[in-house]
């Protein structure tokens, strides 16, 4: 693979662990440029690559829109708060500089358009980094859905689970901007990471797509209730009113008459979790309990006896392997970010560039997931009303394109 000159915009937690944990190691990658609101930030990041023997990046601005105008960046990624992403890809692709932005929700359709008919118009390559995509148990299940094991697919569940009160309710003192987005909005706020997975199990834009949506949210008491149980936090924010429900749930019907539905859950007490379910009419997997039941291998009524097995997961996953995670760990690769899909979504990316190749999370689909979070916003305002989901490819997506021959390619059918 050719080098890449990158700067990077964005150097808060997200931005901070990518280049210590994944890009700094990569050898294709010269970091160039180093961009954050704070300057300490920047400094922190400058002496980390400094250390580890890397040049010191000869761009280092509080000005993001400096930083994709400076001659010496040839690639841009956007690492930054959820409401920069837009307006950064926006700026790139009219620099035509290639540009990936991490994951977020839109908080206007109008966004959403835009970076559509600005990737059309440009030409500028363009992916969203949502690395779930990679996760080595949804590419697992999208392999089991492709070779038919669970027929026709029906149903599929998701959701962003974790408990992510202390992170909100000290944002203000970290400079994290969710303390902010849980205070003035209401919201399915982060849908990527249990939408894309989804939507490439059930080809949204590629043969099919989402028609309507529907969102319901609960009141908010999590994360007052956190407040007033630390004495530090209460003194100051003990008073504070949140206008984000704890739980929000919102369902998406497809053109083809299968549903989604998925959940946002990050303001009260719960383990972890992205709770993929597939539904097909010969069979299922399920995240929550690492299980797959078939109708050609269980016993009938299993749904009455099926404890014994659960946690069957581990005896499908060398067969069923999806071919990207089959080659990820024969060649050893030590598992970088997230177990490792942190490093397959950001190579992806890179790959594309090299070989010229459509990007594997496009523009048509970050405006579809990302749409999400505008149109619950709009759903749950209007007493959560059934809205119109629009179709951001202008008709395409009745045409299923077939993916090129290369080691990132999602659809595998053996």
């Amino acid at each position: 693979m050719k080098t890449f000159n990158v700067g990077v915009i964005g150097l808060g937690n997200r931005g901070d662990f990518l280049v210590s944990a994944l890009l700094a190691d990569l050898d294709y990658i010269n970091i160039v440029g180093l961009c954050d609101m704070y300057r300490d930030r920047i400094d922190r990041t400058a002496d980390f690559l400094a250390e580890k023997g890397r040049p010191v990046p000869p761009v280092q601005t509080e000005d993001w829109r400096a930083l994709i105008d400076a001659p010496e960046v040839d690639v841009v990624l956007v690492f930054s708060a959820w409401a920069n992403h837009v307006p950064a890809a926006l700026y790139a692709m009219r620099a035509k500089k290639p540009v990936a932005i991490e994951v977020g929700g839109a908080y206007s359709l109008e966004d959403c358009w835009d970076l559509v008919k600005t990737q059309e118009e440009t030409g500028t390559p363009f992916m969203l980094l949502e690395n779930c995509c990679f996760g080595e148990y949804e590419l697992m299940a999208l392999h089991m859905v492709r070779q038919g094991l669970f027929g026709e697919i029906v149903h599929c569940d998701g959701g962003y689970l974790h408990d992510l009160r202390d992170e909100i309710a000290r944002g203000n003192e970290t400079r994290h901007y969710r303390f902010h987005e849980y205070l003035t909005r209401n919201t399915e706020n982060y849908p990527t990471h249990e939408i894309g997975p989804i939507a490439k199990i059930l080809r949204i834009n590629n043969g099919n797509r989402f028609v309507s949506l529907v969102s319901v949210a609960s009141r908010s008491a999590g994360l007052h209730a956190y407040m007033l149980s630390h004495d530090d936090l209460k003194k100051k924010y003990g008073e504070t009113v949140f206008r984000q429900g704890d739980i929000v749930n919102t369902v998406l019907t497809c053109a083809d008459g299968a549903t989604v539905a998925i959940t946002l859950d990050t303001s009260l007490p719960r383990y972890y979790g992205r709770g993929l379910c597939v539904r097909g009419t010969k069979g299922m997997y399920e995240e929550a309990t690492q299980s797959v039941l078939l109708d050609s291998e269980h016993y009938e009524g299993a749904e009455w006896d099926w404890s014994p097995q659960f946690c069957n997961r581990k005896n499908y996953e060398d067969k069923w392997r999806h071919p990207i995670w089959r080659r990820y760990r024969d060649e050893g690769v030590k598992e970088q970010g997230h177990g490792g899909m942190d490093f397959l979504v950001l190579d992806a990316f890179f790959e594309a560039l090299d070989k010229d190749l459509p990007m594997p999370v496009d523009v048509y689909d970050a405006a579809t997931w990302m749409a999400v979070t505008a149109l619950s916003a709009q759903s749950i305002a209007n007493g959560s009303n059934t809205v119109a989901f629009p179709d951001f490819t202008s008709g395409r997506w009745q045409t299923v394109r077939k993916e090129p021959n290369w080691k990132y390619r999602f659809e595998c059918v053996e």
